[in-house]
């Protein structure tokens, strides 16, 4: 017993001595790089076999990308080098350009100028910054220069799509200087805005299916899902350091990013995370990790670049990460409580510690590193 009760002594001068200056554990920037790296070192262990360039697992190489920026951990860069490889540098491989599509939804090869087939561009083109090698863009501005020419401004008819392609195009006007990829953004955002964005709410339906009211939840509220929004926030986040500040776009997406903020704080719930059904939180209540963490990662993201007031908004993105922190996060490295691949918020089903994938991974990644920004900062 009292060698029991000197372990717990001893525990709990070493928690005084880490909280000591008021941080609380879970924002101190040593802790927060271990929780990436144990987060990350895990899904690795556990897939060490190279996937496709679909959006799940690209969506995971963002968040790896930002992991490596964090740590400068080489491993973490040869993954995604392998993977890049793995998949020759390309997203769908159709190599006709009569028989390219975008829509409906597709997985085949040949739907090589759908957004799902063009997020794995936005880790080339950093793999690219990082050891310039023509090969590694070759396919990225063969598909999104072919994109910007065409007449269409229908591509992104889905929400998720604004995180899939907007950082692609962003990071090819910074490689270029080609102000096409500018205009054509504003262009396309402007198409889904008049599909999906309700305006009195400050968010966006996942796609037209879900417009209120022809789609409500059962209890008759506006059905908005938080990965949906996570997404299209995420988005605005990534892309505005790559916007010159005087061209329109800048201004159009940070006012349409600050009142998303403030619309998503008002929904998130008081453990830190958002349930899946943003105004209807009984709909398909409970913890959900990949929406939390890209909203986290968004707020963390305005709040280290001045687009939003730290006053009002830090007390949120520190409420969501600590539920990525303390709770999402298994203390094996597994990332739990990830909404499986879907489209919308669903009564009942499983949502619980062993829920994990690729791309809530990808998204806590980008959490973390930004919460270790601010941590370093502050």
């Amino acid at each position: 017993m009292r060698n029991k009760t000197i372990a717990m002594l001893s525990l709990s001068a070493l928690t005084l001595s880490a909280c000591s200056d008021g941080t609380p554990e879970y924002m101190q920037y040593d802790n927060i790089v271990a929780v990436a790296r144990r987060a990350n070192d895990y899904w690795q262990s556990q897939n060490p076999d190279c996937g496709n360039s679909f959006w799940d697992n690209s969506v995971y190489h963002t968040g790896n990308m930002a992991a490596y920026q964090l740590t400068a951990d080489t491993a973490y860069l040869a993954y995604s080098v392998r993977w890049a490889e793995h998949n020759n540098w390309a997203g769908a491989t159709e190599p006709d350009t009569a028989l390219w599509k975008y829509s409906p939804y597709g997985e085949q090869p040949q739907y090589v100028l759908f957004g799902d087939w063009q997020i794995c561009f936005q880790t080339y083109i950093d793999l690219y910054n990082i050891e310039p090698d023509s090969q590694r863009i070759a396919r990225a501005l063969e598909v999104m220069n072919y994109e910007i020419s065409t007449p269409n401004n229908d591509y992104w008819w889905w929400a998720d799509g604004l995180y899939m392609v907007m950082p692609v195009m962003s990071k090819l006007y910074r490689l270029t200087g080609n102000e096409l990829y500018l205009s054509k953004t504003l262009e396309y955002i402007t198409h889904t805005d008049s599909l999906m964005f309700d305006s009195e709410s400050n968010l966006y339906y996942r796609d037209a299916k879900y417009v209120f009211p022809q789609h409500t939840t059962p209890s008759g509220k506006k059905d908005f899902w938080a990965r949906g929004d996570g997404w299209v926030l995420a988005a605005l986040a990534r892309i505005m350091p790559d916007i010159p500040k005087e061209n329109k776009l800048y201004d159009f997406c940070l006012n349409r990013y600050r009142k998303m903020a403030e619309a998503v704080v008002a929904c998130q719930q008081p453990e830190g995370h958002w349930t899946r059904s943003m105004h209807d939180a009984e709909f398909a209540p409970g913890y959900e990790t990949s929406g939390t963490a890209l909203f986290t990662y968004a707020l963390f993201r305005g709040i280290n670049n001045g687009w939003l007031d730290a006053a009002k908004y830090l007390p949120a993105a520190q409420n969501g990460w600590n539920y990525l922190y303390n709770i999402a996060l298994q203390p094996d490295g597994k990332l739990g409580y990830v909404q499986p691949i879907g489209e919308r918020a669903i009564a009942g089903q499983t949502v619980d510690a062993n829920s994990t994938a690729n791309f809530g991974v990808g998204a806590f990644l980008l959490a973390a590193s930004e919460a270790a920004c601010f941590a370093q900062k502050n």
